[in-house]
Parts: C-alpha cells; structure tokens; sequence
C-alpha cells in the first residue's frame, strides 16, 4: 500500500488529500484503471465460452448477463476454482 501511495504522489508530485481522498481517489481510482484491461479481456473470455452473453446496442456499450442455460457448466468451474484455492 506504501508503494501505491508512493507511485501516485510520483506521478502527480503536487497532490494533497485526506486520507478518505486517498483511498477514494486515488488508490482507488489508480487501482480501477489498471484492473479495467484485466476485467475486459476476462469478460470477452466468458463471452467467448457462451457463459456470460453479451448485448451491444448502437450508441450505448455493451452489458453483460448471465447464460443461465450455462449454469451447470458454471457451478462445476466454481466449485474446481473453490476446491484448488483450498489446497
């Protein structure tokens, strides 16, 4: 968390906040914007899988749902992901 800190004052040497800013604004923020790429490429994976359907509509982004015609395929990797975090 130090080193997040740190990297952020780096990059923007003339920032001053509370600590309700900092977490809010700017780890957070920071946090968001490096997780968006991993977060997009994990959704066209599950869209690609036909277990998340996507719906894209002229002048809006596109949303997500759940395949519920998947959800046996779904509880059985949720419960593998479950079963090897245990050991």
């Amino acid at each position: 968390m130090a080193r997040a800190i740190l990297e952020y004052l780096q990059g923007h040497p003339d920032a001053k906040d509370t600590l309700e800013g900092i977490a809010q604004w700017w780890l957070l923020k920071e946090w968001t914007e490096r997780k968006h790429q991993e977060i997009e490429a994990s959704l066209a994976d599950l869209v690609s899988r036909g277990l998340v359907i996507e719906r894209k509509r002229e002048g809006t982004p596109p949303y997500y749902w759940l395949n519920r015609a998947k959800q046996n395929e779904i509880t059985q990797i949720l419960n593998t992901n479950e079963d090897s975090s245990e050991t």
